[in-house]
């Protein structure tokens, strides 16, 4: 280890404190917001269904984005475009804080959310990068805790923000965090490394953003005026064209925005895969949980957020713990572990009413948050362990790329497939709770969550395989030497 090296391991707790404090507030801004919209929504004067958009303009921008800055990582330096990505959205931050407009509120959220995409496509790589292999699962599993708190501490810490002030202060937050993240950067993160020489992608780049675009667009939008419309129709049809013919030039390119070989690699698409089935069970799951605490449970908003805290709590002392386990024994196996534990919490939910304890519920959640930490971790850690270094930045922003595609899916699966249920069993089109009727709530929520459990059987069968194969290839190997 020469000096470099050693000046940076010994700062890699402190950069890793750096990364995380980013990486908390671009997912915190992603949920943060859903708790003020009524309140935004009265004071700029506008609609519900156009409030909608400073939501869903974050969320579509980073999906559109992130592929782009992991490629940017590769080329121009992970720590160059980390420090971009802190910068902008400190900066859009601010102007959020300081509108009375709309247009201008969503512009700012963009800028917000290209932000978050520099970030997050290139902060796995820099903490694979500062780790040694010995140190990476736990430090990629408390990366994984951060990622996991941001998102789920969002509607409480709204809530109080705005109850408190008001809601420009929940972008406002972010100003002084974003600027002492900045400083530490430009202090201890290791210089970038020499730029590479290569082309950027511009045709993929375009042709990706405009699929994720019209995806994500249709995927948002489908659920307010349904999916049966011309509009949302032509928007998936153009998603797919644009899609197909980006892996097609993908595949002819020298120097790709996607580089696709990475996907011959079995172990790094299955956990890719599995990553994808996870965070579409958890995350249908999140979408249901409070209609059924405050609709079929009863239970008041304040209460129904202290429940939901149980979920982050736990998985802030798990996910690092198995980080820390993979180290020390391997990933593979606590993945298989991990959605086995995860699939079984899921199909116990599927088996709680409107008579229920509060308390048999939230060991349910319990067990299901343990098998999520258990998974995501590990997985992580296999998902970034697969490829060279050169190709961190793209392993990277993929792994957050496949992280959001899930979480919008499994919102918008879990939903579709709820009102469908509830009016199918309630003989009309239903697409609220319908007071008086816990049952027909309950028949959807049982309906999404076995779903969800078997989606989640199916990954632990892929990891399952994956296992079997590897410890085979492994005997093989000793047999061999021997």
């Amino acid at each position: 280890m020469n000096n470099k090296e050693d000046e940076i391991y010994k700062k890699r707790w402190i950069i890793l404190f750096t990364v995380l404090s980013a990486t908390f507030m671009s997912t915190l801004d992603g949920s943060i917001v859903n708790v003020a919209l009524p309140d935004m929504s009265n004071k700029l004067n506008v609609s519900s269904a156009s409030i909608q958009w400073v939501v869903t303009s974050f969320l579509i921008t980073i999906v559109a984005t992130i592929l782009i800055f992991g490629r940017l990582g590769d080329i121009k330096g992970k720590t160059k475009i980390f420090k971009f990505g802190v910068l902008l959205f400190t900066l859009g931050s601010l102007l959020c804080g300081f509108t009375n407009s709309l247009l201008v509120l969503v512009v700012a959220r963009v800028i917000q959310a290209i932000g978050a995409a520099a970030t997050m496509a290139n902060n796995q790589g820099i903490i694979t990068q500062v780790f040694p292999p010995n140190e990476r699962g736990r430090a990629l599993g408390i990366l994984g805790t951060f990622v996991a708190l941001g998102a789920m501490a969002g509607p409480p810490l709204g809530g109080i923000i705005v109850s408190a002030v008001s809601w420009e202060y929940i972008f406002l937050i972010n100003v002084p965090i974003g600027i002492i993240v900045f400083i530490l950067t430009m202090k201890i993160f290791p210089k970038s490394d020499k730029e590479i020489d290569e082309n950027f992608d511009g045709k993929g780049a375009l042709l990706f953003a405009i699929s994720t675009v019209a995806l994500f667009g249709a995927l948002v939008q489908g659920q307010t005026i349904g999916y049966n419309n011309i509009y949302i129709i032509l928007a998936f049809i153009v998603s797919a064209i644009t899609f197909i013919v980006f892996l097609w030039i993908e595949s002819k390119m020298e120097l790709p925005l996607l580089y696709l070989k990475i996907f011959s690699n079995s172990l790094f698409s299955i956990s890719i895969l599995c990553a994808f089935i996870s965070f579409i069970a958890i995350s249908a799951s999140n979408i249901i949980l409070p209609f059924y605490f405050q609709d079929a449970l009863k239970l008041s908003p304040a209460t129904t957020g202290f429940f939901m805290m149980v979920s982050p709590l736990v998985l802030s002392v798990v996910a690092p713990f198995s980080g820390y386990l993979s180290d020390k024994i391997g990933s593979e196996i606590l993945t298989l572990i991990g959605l086995t534990l995860t699939s079984l919490g899921l199909f116990l939910i599927s088996t709680l009413n409107e008579n229920s304890p509060v308390i048999m519920l939230i060991v349910f959640i319990i067990i299901m948050t343990i098998g999520n930490g258990m998974f995501q971790s590990p997985n992580n850690s296999l998902v970034m362990s697969t490829v060279t270094k050169d190709k961190l930045g793209i392993a990277g922003s993929v792994n957050a790329l496949i992280r959001n595609l899930g979480m919008v899916f499994g919102t918008s699966l879990a939903t579709s497939l709820l009102y469908s249920r509830m009016s199918s069993k309630a003989g009309y089109r239903v697409v609220d709770y319908i007071v008086g009727r816990d049952d027909i709530f309950i028949y959807g929520m049982r309906c999404v969550y076995i779903s969800a459990s078997m989606l989640c059987v199916v990954g632990a069968i892929i990891t399952g395989i994956r296992l079997y194969n590897s410890k085979k290839i492994r005997k093989l190997n000793t047999e061999y030497e021997s």
